[in-house]
């Protein structure tokens, strides 16, 4: 692991789900047992639930403002089924529209730079849209919250930050007095921050894993991706006093190419020609095909 990793599950899910509400045969069959789904029914039903339960905007009953936003561009030479489209528009709050992606492929970049609030700029770094393009599925998701418990800006002060190579750098640490949701476990502590909640109730928190070790993170990233349920066994739920607490402020600008991922893990046929027939009204559907999928994250 050479570098920082951040990504969306619920994006990465909605988007997978979405593409196998246009898919059929094979493609489907094999997006429903990769998503662990009986059927689209249930794939619809439960994107859906998150898209309104979890993912709607909070800030105007004093929650975090969050921003989780769908689209689909096609080409106008295969436009969709009205059949999918309602699908596109009514369950997964996408919005559709129909380009010329050899003069509009900016449009998604502008799309999800206005969405966020200009926190994403990107989505489509130069040369992902290729002059085979004709579809693109893209989300973005933002999210802004205050903390229960606010860090006083005059107590951050600069410290040591650990790399993985055994070097340091200086960087600003955000610390606090007062009592914190953190516990320590075999090897490794927990730290909780909660958000403000809003009238609906909803709770988003923050949570921290730090290795005792200064070059125990490999290991743990190894059994959090390793171990069923790791990250629900190891949830602090019970604030403490504690001594010396610091928190580096952190950005972090992730980008990979998902495909890659999802071909490893045994996702294959979405990226073949055909399997997408009830996704477009063209006589040319079933050359159709997933290309890549390159999302870019800021935190």
């Amino acid at each position: 692991m050479d570098s920082n990793i951040v990504f969306s599950p619920s994006s990465i899910y909605v988007v997978l789900s979405l593409i196998a509400a246009g898919s059929n045969g094979p493609t489907l069959d094999q997006m429903l047992s990769f998503l662990r789904s009986k059927g689209n029914g249930q794939l619809n039903s439960f994107a859906s639930e998150i898209i309104i339960l979890v993912l709607t905007d909070g800030s105007q009953s004093g929650g975090p403002r969050l921003c989780f936003v769908n689209g689909v561009w096609v080409d106008k030479s295969f436009p969709l089924k009205p059949s999918f489209k309602q699908i596109v528009d009514n369950v997964y709050k996408a919005e559709s529209m129909e380009v010329d992606f050899e003069t509009k492929a900016d449009e998604v970049n502008s799309w999800a730079e206005k969405e966020t609030n200009g926190l994403i700029k990107e989505v489509l770094p130069p040369g992902s849209v290729e002059w085979l393009t004709r579809l693109i599925f893209a989300n973005a998701l933002y999210f802004k919250g205050t903390w229960n418990e606010k860090f006083d800006s005059w107590k951050t002060t600069n410290y040591s930050f650990y790399l993985l190579d055994g070097s340091s750098v200086p960087a600003l640490f955000m610390t606090s007095e007062k009592k914190q949701y953190v516990e320590a476990y075999d090897g490794f502590k927990v730290l909780r921050l909660p958000y403000n909640k809003g009238e609906d109730n909803r709770c988003f928190s923050m949570y921290l894993f730090l290795p005792n070790t200064k070059d125990g993170l490999p290991a743990l990233v190894e059994k959090v991706g390793s171990e069923l349920g790791f990250l629900d066994r190891y949830l602090p739920s019970e604030a403490v006093q504690v001594g010396v607490f610091r928190i580096p402020r952190f950005e972090i600008s992730f980008e990979f190419e998902s495909s890659k991922v999802l071909k490893y893990l045994g996702l294959v046929l979405p990226f073949l020609s055909g399997g997408f027939t009830k996704m477009v009204d063209s006589p040319r559907a079933s050359e159709l095909s997933v290309s890549k999928n390159i999302p870019e994250v800021l935190y």
